[in-house]
């Protein structure tokens, strides 16, 4: 029973691309990179990227996903493509398409503001 009991929550694990913590700080980190991807004021911050992507990956093992289901989420070029696009909806909901990177940057400074995850990622050159 107690066997039972430790391993049950694994089996009640959503799949990893629909775990809400996992998919938000994802987003983020995708918002954040394609602002400064598209403003040239604004640079990511690498070291603080990957720190959160390491923090990220520790969750998702604590919330019992296995290493190799993680490793294949953060490598699989489909996920990649699909957080991109929804990256980019959500910019263009707030008024950043491509060939504008004073929207980006606007964006970008606002996310810094508030202290966003996405904001937290970028350092404003201006």
């Amino acid at each position: 029973a107690l066997t039972l009991a430790v391993t049950a929550p694994a089996y009640a694990l959503v799949p990893i691309n629909e775990e809400p913590v996992i998919h938000d700080k994802l987003l983020q980190g995708f918002i954040g990179d394609a602002i400064a991807d598209n403003c040239p004021t604004m640079k990511a911050r690498t070291l603080k990227a990957l720190g959160e992507l390491n923090n990220l990956r520790d969750y998702a093992l604590q919330q019992g996903y296995e290493a190799g289901v993680v490793r294949d989420f953060v490598t699989s070029k489909e996920e990649k493509k699909k957080f991109k696009a929804e990256a980019a909806e959500w910019l263009k909901a707030k008024g950043a398409e491509p060939g504008k990177p004073e929207a980006y940057c606007a964006i970008g400074e606002e996310e810094i503001a508030k202290g966003s995850l996405a904001g937290s990622l970028l350092r404003s050159t201006k």
